[in-house]
Protein backbone atom coordinates (compact mmCIF):
# COMPACT_ATOMS: atom_id res chain seq x y z
CA UNK A 1 0.00 0.00 0.00
CA UNK A 2 1.17 3.80 -0.49
CA UNK A 3 0.70 5.03 2.92
CA UNK A 4 2.25 8.42 1.57
CA UNK A 5 -0.66 9.37 -0.98
CA UNK A 6 -3.49 9.25 1.99
CA UNK A 7 -5.77 7.02 -0.53
CA UNK A 8 -6.91 8.28 -3.48
CA UNK A 9 -9.27 11.16 -2.23
CA UNK A 10 -6.31 13.47 -3.43
CA UNK A 11 -6.56 12.08 -6.97
CA UNK A 12 -10.49 13.38 -6.63
CA UNK A 13 -9.46 16.77 -5.75
CA UNK A 14 -6.99 16.83 -8.72
CA UNK A 15 -9.83 15.89 -11.11
CA UNK A 16 -11.99 18.59 -9.60
CA UNK A 17 -9.33 21.70 -10.00
CA UNK A 18 -8.58 20.10 -13.64
CA UNK A 19 -12.35 20.36 -14.27
CA UNK A 20 -12.70 24.08 -12.70
CA UNK A 21 -9.89 24.82 -15.04
CA UNK A 22 -11.42 23.75 -18.21
CA UNK A 23 -14.68 25.61 -16.94
CA UNK A 24 -12.48 28.62 -16.58
CA UNK A 25 -10.89 28.06 -20.33
CA UNK A 26 -13.91 27.42 -21.75
CA UNK A 27 -15.71 30.88 -20.04
CA UNK A 28 -12.61 33.44 -20.50
CA UNK A 29 -12.65 31.94 -24.58
CA UNK A 30 -16.58 32.71 -24.82
CA UNK A 31 -15.72 35.80 -23.13
CA UNK A 32 -12.90 36.69 -25.38
CA UNK A 33 -15.60 36.46 -28.68
CA UNK A 34 -17.96 38.51 -26.89
CA UNK A 35 -15.35 41.30 -26.67
CA UNK A 36 -14.97 41.01 -30.08
CA UNK A 37 -18.40 41.52 -30.80
CA UNK A 38 -19.02 44.04 -27.97
CA UNK A 39 -19.04 48.08 -29.78
CA UNK A 40 -18.51 51.13 -27.58
CA UNK A 41 -18.03 54.98 -28.89
CA UNK A 42 -16.04 57.58 -27.54
CA UNK A 43 -16.19 60.83 -28.74
CA UNK A 44 -14.61 64.97 -28.28
CA UNK A 45 -15.15 68.07 -29.23
CA UNK A 46 -18.75 67.46 -27.63
CA UNK A 47 -19.62 64.65 -30.10
CA UNK A 48 -18.25 66.45 -33.40
CA UNK A 49 -15.63 63.41 -33.55
CA UNK A 50 -17.19 59.95 -32.44
CA UNK A 51 -15.13 56.79 -32.53
CA UNK A 52 -16.48 53.23 -32.40
CA UNK A 53 -14.49 50.38 -31.53
CA UNK A 54 -15.11 46.54 -29.94
CA UNK A 55 -14.11 46.01 -26.25
CA UNK A 56 -10.77 44.84 -27.20
CA UNK A 57 -9.93 48.59 -28.18
CA UNK A 58 -10.09 47.48 -31.91
CA UNK A 59 -10.96 50.76 -33.97
CA UNK A 60 -14.12 49.81 -36.31
CA UNK A 61 -14.94 53.23 -36.90
CA UNK A 62 -14.36 56.84 -37.04
CA UNK A 63 -17.18 59.61 -37.72
CA UNK A 64 -16.22 63.34 -38.42
CA UNK A 65 -19.05 66.14 -38.61
CA UNK A 66 -17.97 68.04 -42.03
CA UNK A 67 -18.77 71.34 -40.09
CA UNK A 68 -15.06 71.22 -38.44
CA UNK A 69 -13.09 71.48 -41.61
CA UNK A 70 -11.44 74.46 -42.68
CA UNK A 71 -7.63 74.50 -43.67
CA UNK A 72 -6.99 76.83 -40.47
CA UNK A 73 -8.80 74.00 -38.18
CA UNK A 74 -6.41 71.17 -38.85
CA UNK A 75 -4.33 70.94 -36.10
CA UNK A 76 -7.75 70.98 -33.62
CA UNK A 77 -9.14 68.41 -36.38
CA UNK A 78 -6.27 66.15 -35.41
CA UNK A 79 -6.38 66.77 -32.06
CA UNK A 80 -9.97 66.09 -31.69
CA UNK A 81 -9.36 62.85 -33.92
CA UNK A 82 -6.72 61.75 -31.64
CA UNK A 83 -9.21 62.77 -28.49
CA UNK A 84 -12.24 60.43 -29.72
CA UNK A 85 -10.06 57.08 -29.79
CA UNK A 86 -8.20 57.80 -26.87
CA UNK A 87 -11.60 57.85 -25.17
CA UNK A 88 -12.85 55.06 -27.10
CA UNK A 89 -10.42 52.60 -26.23
CA UNK A 90 -10.04 53.76 -22.56
CA UNK A 91 -14.24 52.65 -22.77
CA UNK A 92 -13.20 49.83 -24.20
CA UNK A 93 -10.42 49.06 -21.64
CA UNK A 94 -13.59 49.35 -18.76
CA UNK A 95 -15.57 47.50 -20.67
CA UNK A 96 -13.00 44.29 -20.82
CA UNK A 97 -12.60 45.53 -16.74
CA UNK A 98 -16.21 44.77 -16.15
CA UNK A 99 -17.11 41.70 -18.33
CA UNK A 100 -14.05 40.38 -16.21
CA UNK A 101 -15.05 40.93 -12.96
CA UNK A 102 -18.17 39.37 -14.09
CA UNK A 103 -16.45 36.55 -15.00
CA UNK A 104 -14.44 36.04 -12.25
CA UNK A 105 -17.70 36.51 -9.49
CA UNK A 106 -19.55 33.74 -11.75
CA UNK A 107 -16.86 31.43 -10.70
CA UNK A 108 -17.21 32.63 -7.03
CA UNK A 109 -13.74 35.09 -6.93
CA UNK A 110 -13.30 38.20 -5.96
CA UNK A 111 -14.60 40.98 -8.92
CA UNK A 112 -11.28 43.12 -9.22
CA UNK A 113 -9.22 39.46 -9.39
CA UNK A 114 -6.70 39.48 -12.58
CA UNK A 115 -7.60 36.65 -14.85
CA UNK A 116 -4.94 35.07 -16.90
CA UNK A 117 -5.66 35.56 -20.92
CA UNK A 118 -6.31 39.05 -20.96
Amino acid sequence: MLKGLGGLGGLGDMGKMMKAAQEMQDKMTALQAKLEDLVVEGESGAGLVKATANAKGVLKGLSIDPSIFSAEDKEVVEDLILAAIKDVQSRAAERTKYEMGNLAESMGLPRDMNLPGM
